[in-house]
């Protein structure tokens, strides 16, 4: 079973597992663990079926799983399961979705 199925997020939030740091720059430096921000990018691993509109309709969610999502320094709440640190986000929070 994988992460994804042990997690089901509500009505618009979605489910992120931040992509890895840099650790080194262009010109070849290694960047220690403590010089570093987290970055805010990262992968959709699971999806809500979208927001509750006020007449009871859902609007269906923009983003989906396996999308590499762009989202605001503090948008998330950051949770653990089984060792991953993955992140917690409404849907309005994520800023873009990256084409790759």
């Amino acid at each position: 079973m994988s992460i994804a199925d042990k997690i089901r997020p509500l009505h618009d939030r979605v489910v992120v597992k931040r992509l890895d740091a840099e650790q080194k720059t262009a010109s070849g430096i290694i960047i220690p663990d403590t010089g570093t921000e987290k970055p805010q990018e990262g992968t959709v691993i699971a999806c809500g079926k979208g927001a509750l509109k006020d007449d009871g309709s859902i609007r269906p969610m923009d983003v989906k799983t396996g999308d590499v999502v762009l989202f605001g320094k503090w948008a998330a709440t950051e949770v653990k399961l089984e060792g991953q640190e993955l992140l917690v986000m409404k849907e309005d929070d994520i800023i873009a979705v990256l084409n790759k």
